[in-house]
């Protein structure tokens, strides 16, 4: 049960990163923000590994091929989630961009069913559909 405890610590700062992108990005362009949270991001996270004295194991990350290759990917389109999410705060409410935003949580499974073969309980399903409406009744309203 310590992923739930780390899931919902991990919900709670991204309610934020909505809260303080919001009022930050009131008067400047959103790519800029979005870099300059990345480059704070970065430090921040490089600390945290300094901190555990992790530091060590970089190297060896690097050497593996395949790790680097699915680790930037997931950089890119992290970044790309970023440039977009931090648009899209520029332009709309934060009651209706978060949640559609959310709606990676069904792109998400959906793509874990058909690349991992995960398989959904009768429950998980029906949570990821009310997820999907849940957007659609926030983005339409």
């Amino acid at each position: 049960m310590s992923w739930l405890i780390f899931a919902l610590l991990s919900a709670v700062s991204a309610a934020f990163v909505s809260i303080f992108g919001k009022i930050g990005l009131q008067n400047i362009d959103a790519n800029t923000a979005t870099a300059i949270r990345a480059i704070v991001m970065a430090f921040f996270l490089m600390g945290v590994v300094v901190f555990e004295g992790n530091l060590n194991k970089i190297p060896g990350i690097l050497h593996d091929k395949k790790a680097i290759l699915f680790i930037t990917l997931s950089g890119i389109a992290g970044a790309a989630s970023w440039l977009f999410y931090f648009f899209a705060l520029k332009l709309g409410k934060v009651s209706q961009v978060a949640p559609v935003d959310k709606l990676s949580v069904v792109i998400a499974t959906l793509l874990a069913i058909f690349l991992f073969g995960e398989k959904l309980s009768l429950v998980n399903g029906m949570g990821v559909v009310l997820i999907a409406i849940g957007v659609i009744l926030t983005a339409f309203h």
